[in-house]
């Protein structure tokens, strides 16, 4: 039997809160470029050894680091001084000169930045510090059978449904990717940040933006695309919304200085650094008010490594079962791992269900199965982290 626990929630969820704060890291944010480089990394990682040697082999390269570059922005166009520097650290498994971790991260790592993100080559350099495993987690991947071996004990955290706070959050960020947006707004890079804050019944999205100069003028100019910016974004906000682009702004600025103005459309260009786990959670939001686990997801192996596999499962769970039991409002799911367990048995799969009127034992045996079922069929986490189907920051 696994050890699953469904308690009735204690509050009224975080929608009954008189204030309510959360953000979005965009796909250019420093962060978000360091988290994605690292999945990359493993990612493709995890696909060479599968070629290679017909399974996934140990490895985590989980810690990243950007070290921002410097740029001369100006009007009509600047240029790169320094590139901003990637560095992906962590260990993986190396048998033989089939697979070669640093070389395949560090193709991972330049595709991503090019073809996703859509950098220039020579903006950004990229390294690697991948040693050989440690030993004992080594030998936990040698042995696993049809259910992986936890090779950490470890936290995930899952909720569901978003509040009108956190979806709201997570449309504007859709909507500064959309294409639409950037046909509309060439100037607009892909570094953004949208903080969200209700105060009561008040809504507040302030939103950093990096603005590309090549496709601005002037100082006039860059203001006059952002008051166009910031009423395009309330007008998909509900009613009484209000939008702040670039806070720090001088409004009586004279030059380049005074304005958030980039070459690439990134502040990594210039001194902004980025690092891996300080951005977006398995649920593509940072919740303060929240549970929250601290693992990082990118870069971790998709097999065994739990940090990855229970926040992406918690909130597959979170989510299930705010579908299944419709009485539920809210929901919050943690599984907690045991190292060198099997990771279909967690110490604890814990349950928090609001409000505590619906928990009767009906639902309560409903939760019960869903939980259970999930992790039956958790080795399916590995293959759609691997399919890139589920979101990780």
């Amino acid at each position: 039997m696994r050890n699953i626990v469904v308690e009735a929630g204690s509050s009224a969820g975080p929608a009954g809160r008189d204030v309510e704060i959360c953000e979005h890291k965009g796909l250019g944010h420093p962060d978000t470029i360091t988290d994605a480089v690292c999945e990359a990394a493993s990612r493709e990682l995890s696909l060479a050894y599968r070629g290679a040697y017909g399974t996934i082999l140990h490895h985590n390269v989980d810690k990243g680091l950007l070290v921002g570059g410097r740029s001369e922005p100006r009007f009509g166009g600047g240029r790169i001084l320094a590139p901003a520097r990637i560095i992906i650290a962590g260990r993986a498994t190396r048998i033989d000169e089939r697979v070669d971790p640093a070389a395949t991260a560090i193709a991972a790592a330049k595709r991503h930045l090019s073809s996703g993100l859509g950098f220039p080559g020579t903006s950004f350099e990229v390294s690697t510090a991948i040693g050989e495993g440690a030993a004992n987690l080594k030998e936990i991947f040698a042995r696993q059978g049809e259910i992986p071996l936890a090779n950490d004990t470890s936290i995930g955290v899952g909720f569901a449904p978003y509040t009108a706070l956190e979806a709201l959050v997570l449309s504007t960020a859709g909507m500064l990717e959309s294409p639409t947006f950037r046909k509309s707004f060439p100037c607009a890079g892909l570094d953004f940040k949208v903080m969200g804050l209700r105060d009561r019944e008040a809504v507040t999205l302030t939103i950093a933006l990096a603005i590309i100069d090549r496709h601005v003028a002037s100082v006039r100019e860059y203001f006059e695309h952002k008051d166009t910016m910031r009423d395009y974004v309330a007008a998909g906000a509900p009613a009484g919304t209000a939008v702040r682009i670039n806070t720090l702004d001088d409004p009586g600025a004279k030059d380049e200085s005074g304005v958030y103005l980039t070459v690439s459309g990134t502040s990594a260009e210039m001194g902004d650094d980025g690092q891996v786990g300080r951005g977006n959670r398995a649920s593509r939001l940072i919740t303060p008010g929240r549970p929250m686990s601290l693992e990082a997801c990118a870069g971790k192996n998709p097999v065994s490594h739990v940090g990855k596999i229970y926040n992406v499962l918690a909130m597959t769970i979170a989510r299930e079962i705010h579908e299944r039991v419709p009485a539920s409002r809210w929901v919050n799911v943690e599984l907690l791992s045991a190292i060198g367990a099997p990771i279909d048995r967690p110490q604890v799969a814990a349950v928090e269900i609001g409000p505590a009127a619906v928990l009767t034992p009906e639902v309560e045996r409903a939760v019960r199965a869903i939980v259970d079922e999930r992790l039956q069929r958790i080795t399916d986490v590995t293959e759609l982290v691997l399919a890139g189907r589920v979101s990780l920051f």
